[in-house]
C-alpha cells in the first residue's frame, strides 16, 4: 500500500485518510473530494482504504 498521496505527496497515517480505486491508485480525502471520488489515472471509484489485518503494520 502506498503511503502518500499520489497528486499532493501527503503522507498517508492509516487506512483512515487513504482512498484508493480498484488499481489502488491512492489518494488524500482532499484530493479525493477535489477529483469527486474519481480516479484520475483510471476513471475508476475512489473509496475509503480497507483496514490492513489486526497484525500487519501499514
Amino acid at each position: 500500500m502506498r503511503k502518500s498521496c499520489e497528486r499532493c505527496n501527503k503522507a498517508l497515517k492509516d487506512h483512515l485518510y487513504a482512498y484508493i480505486c480498484v488499481h489502488e491508485c491512492t489518494y488524500c480525502k482532499e484530493c479525493t473530494s477535489q477529483v469527486k471520488n474519481i480516479c484520475p489515472n483510471c476513471s475508476g471509484e475512489l473509496v475509503r482504504r480497507p483496514r490492513p489485518p489486526m497484525n500487519q503494520q501499514i
